[in-house]
């Protein structure tokens, strides 16, 4: 059972308290924090499924636009680091939110996360239940649409099994998982590079003559890029979803040694290497199969939905199975890594009140959030069975409506950052500019992102389905973003939740002076 039992945190001086909630304290180290970072983005697949769409809109500059959206992701990553180092608390984004804006803008911000959380468990399952059986004879399976949903079901369920069972086995689930697709993306990296280096054939053909696209600075010129920004903003917007994820060591602070500082740390080390990644590999993709439309290459329609299987035989041959195993472990290291924090910021919010008591109870045996993390995988299960019954194709929608989500809650905490700490940003420069400049300028960008992504999302033919005329996208997240508005109004009423709302609390942000 949790405990109101406050402890100081360890950040500056004037840092709000965190209540003691029973978790394992201490498990986690930095190299924990970084490898959890890194497996929550799902790199792989996420490249997989990103890589061809970002082509298809940004051509030869795709590398350029992976880096200019990492520019507001790392801003964030700042503010995260910052505000940890205040308040260490599992919440994140709640907690800040709340002491920095008051509790309607706390109970939003976790929303935000859950909802993220949620809406991409349904994407990896479908993912995940599609790879396993590629990998079963001809993958003609891959097409059984009830099959697949079975298995993604038993996906879900069984990482959540992991995550009750305690945060220990679930770092090792995590870290075997993890060394999977880092091998065998090193596997299919090196392959593409002897391809490249003895010309190997690459994706695009001329008169039967294969091509190996040369590297040529001229991909990273932003002149070049911006004589279309439609084009650059959204791209820059496909790549904001990649990049998702990093911010899981966070929710695991109060699990992390020294956890005013190692998570903080963990996040942004993470977010750096998760862009040398993906443009790395970005590049030598690009290399091999070319951004043209025949074949392999990048800019092909078919390949859009996953370039690596579209590459994976001519690359590796009889050993393409490898890069479908790369993305599967992918899948399923996400999983697994989504569960975790957003069980952990309704574990937050039951502990101060903004959910029922029950959120908030720790298994006193397995250190872990037991109550919230069985509704976060039957919530998951429910809503990906649901959306499959009812259509594929609004299931598909509702996924592209993440970066809504993203954007809410990444810009949210930016500006937290901001408010929270504006009395101490005249300090030192350092403040300044990490408690205040890049917290700003990272918010802005994401709120931009948030209603260029809502008016693109409005128009019919963005996605799969339309309702009433509307893209069924953006019909997809503001509903669900409403939701957690009628829910935050129904918590403000209920007996259990409604002090959240009304208790005398610490006037939003003026916890640090000094």
């Amino acid at each position: 059972m949790s405990t109101e039992t406050s402890t100081p945190a360890q950040g500056p001086s004037g840092a709000a308290a965190v209540p003691r909630k029973g978790l394992r304290a201490g498990i986690l180290d930095l190299g924990d924090s970084v490898m959890l970072g890194l497996a929550s983005t799902a790199p792989v697949y996420s490249l997989a499924a990103t890589l061809g769409l970002i082509v298809a809109v940004n051509g030869n500059y795709t590398p350029l636009i992976l880096v200019l959206g990492f520019i507001p992701v790392l801003f964030i990553a700042f503010a995260f680091r910052e505000l940890n180092s205040a308040m260490p608390d599992c919440g994140t984004t709640f907690t800040w939110s709340r002491r920095a804006f008051g509790p309607w803008a706390g109970w939003l911000g976790g929303w935000g996360v859950a909802l993220a959380g949620t809406i991409v468990l349904a994407n990896l399952a479908q993912v995940a239940g599609q790879y396993v059986w590629l990998l079963v004879g001809d993958g003609s399976l891959a097409e059984n649409a009830v099959l697949v949903t079975a298995t993604g079901v038993l996906f879900i369920a069984l990482m959540t099994v992991v995550n009750y069972r305690g945060i220990r086995l679930g770092e090792h689930v995590q870290r075997v998982l993890t060394y999977i697709q880092y091998v065998s993306l090193g596997i299919f990296a090196l392959a593409i590079i002897i391809g490249i280096a003895s010309a190997t054939p690459g994706g695009q053909t001329l008169d039967g003559e294969t091509i190996i696209q040369p590297f040529d600075f001229e991909w990273f010129n932003p002149a070049g890029a911006f004589a279309d920004p439609g084009a650059v903003v959204q791209g820059a917007l496909l790549a904001l979803f990649i990049y998702w994820g990093w911010d899981t060591c966070l929710a695991l602070n109060e699990e992390t040694e020294n956890p005013s500082r190692t998570p903080g740390r963990g996040a942004v080390i993470s977010a750096v290497l998760l862009v040398a990644i993906y443009v790395s590999i970005a590049l030598l993709v690009m290399m091999y199969a070319s951004a043209g439309t025949e074949g392999i290459g990048l800019g092909n329609s078919s390949n859009s939905n996953d370039v690596f299987v579209a590459m994976k035989d001519v690359v590796l041959g009889p050993w393409g199975w490898v890069i479908v195993v790369a993305v599967l472990a992918s899948v399923l290291s996400s999983t697994q890594a989504t569960i975790l924090p957003t069980a952990r910021g309704t574990l937050s919010m039951g502990v101060h009140g903004a959910l029922p008591p029950k959120f908030g109870e720790v298994h006193k045996r397995n250190q872990t959030p037991g109550f919230s993390t069985t509704v976060m995988g039957v919530v998951a299960v429910s809503y990906y069975v649901a959306m499959s019954l009812l259509s594929e194709n609004l299931l598909a929608d509702s996924i592209s409506s993440i970066g809504l989500f993203i954007a809410f809650y990444y810009a949210l905490t930016g500006f937290a950052c901001v408010w929270y700490f504006r009395f101490t940003l005249r300090q030192s420069p350092r403040n300044l500019w990490f408690r205040g400049i890049f917290p700003l300028l990272g918010a802005l960008a994401l709120t931009a992102a948030f209603f260029i992504s809502a008016v693109q999302m409005w128009d019919p033919a963005y996605g799969d389905t339309q309702i009433f005329g509307i893209g069924g996208s953006f019909v997809s997240g503001v509903l669900l973003l409403a939701v957690g508005v009628v829910l935050a109004i129904v918590c403000r009423f209920a007996p259990s939740t409604r002090s959240y709302f009304t208790r005398a609390q610490p006037a939003p942000g003026q916890q640090v002076r000094a």
